[in-house]
């Protein structure tokens, strides 16, 4: 008996190449690293007790740790990070378990990726989401589990509806940037704009009719200006139409990608859009889209620049008295 790297102290020769040991083969990709590593450490090269942990916090021998949706699990010296997602099950049967709390659009914005070099597993949660083929776009029977699904669990809730009909349906949005700011959200499944097409153009302007009834139900839409639109690289899945007045009187408005989201080109008249499938037979985003996110603070009513939030928020107080 001979000592392999792969297969241990009960090998019968050494395995030079290692797709040949059904060891090898039988292992995941962590386990041979980490027998490999052991090997190395035996032959007078200190990597130290290569822990695992739970984001910064060591979990330690013996321990034992629960995760929360969005932790990270570092392995071996944190040289494997992987991100843990959770999925409901669509047969309802929860097993006890907490579903995570489900963020908006732009809540969103304020996640920032954590940096996941070197992993398979954790640079897939850094893609954007694969848009699905223009015939699956209509389809109703879809899993709710990831936060990009939502607004399609909202749109189902009677707590969340302000208004629906054959064809849409209104909700409030969970976290609003203004004093009033609604969601108009076709009951047909529509995963993006850039899935629309020229027969959804009656459709989409059937949303711009009940968003316009929306804004003239509202008390105080005498005095207050707003805005009907769709942004142009939204994080949440599903087509839905902003109704968003123009005061930006929210704490929910919290940085600068918010107020740009609303405020510069990345929010894309509803109108124009209408007017694109009118015409192209589809909606086109311009390049560089996302880049509008990152300008700095500008007043919508007067152009001023304003170098924080705070500072933004009280001298708009000068066109929106309260």
């Amino acid at each position: 008996m001979i000592k392999c790297l792969l297969a241990g102290s009960s090998a019968r020769r050494a395995i030079i190449v290692p797709s040949d040991c059904h060891i090898y083969s039988q292992l995941c990709w962590v386990e041979v690293q980490r027998r490999l590593l052991k090997t190395k450490n035996a032959r007078g090269t200190k990597l130290g007790l290569n822990p695992t942990s739970v984001d910064s916090v060591v979990i330690g021998k013996g321990n034992e740790v629960k995760m929360k949706p969005g932790q990270q699990l570092l392995i071996v010296n944190q040289l494997f990070p992987y991100t843990v997602q959770y999925k409901e099950d669509p047969s309802g049967n929860h097993s006890g378990s907490k579903r995570p709390r489900e963020p908006s659009e732009d809540r969103m914005m304020d996640r920032e990726v954590p940096s996941t070099k070197g992993t398979k597993a954790a640079k897939q949660t850094e893609k954007e989401p694969v848009q699905p083929k223009n015939e699956e776009t209509t389809r109703n029977n879809e899993s709710f589990g990831h936060w990009s699904q939502g607004l399609k669990t909202s749109m189902q809730d009677p707590k969340m509806q302000v208004y629906k009909d054959e064809k849409v349906v209104v909700i409030k949005d969970k976290y609003p940037k203004a004093r009033y700011h609604w969601l108009v959200l076709p009951w047909q499944s529509i995963s993006s704009l850039r899935v629309l097409r020229e027969e959804h153009t009656d459709l989409l302007k059937h949303m711009q009719k009940v968003a316009d009834q929306m804004v003239q139900q509202c008390p105080h839409a005498s005095s207050l200006r707003f805005r009907t639109g769709y942004h142009a690289i939204p994080s949440m899945s599903h087509v839905h139409l902003h109704v968003i007045s123009q005061d930006f009187d929210s704490p929910c408005l919290k940085n600068k990608k918010h107020w740009n989201s609303f405020t510069t080109d990345y929010f894309i008249e509803s109108h124009d859009v209408i007017q694109m499938l009118e015409t192209n037979g589809r909606v086109t985003v311009k390049e560089g889209a996302s880049e509008l996110l990152k300008l700095p603070l500008r007043c919508h009513m007067c152009g001023k620049e304003l170098t924080t939030i705070p500072a933004l928020k009280e001298h708009l107080k000068s066109h929106f008295p309260s």
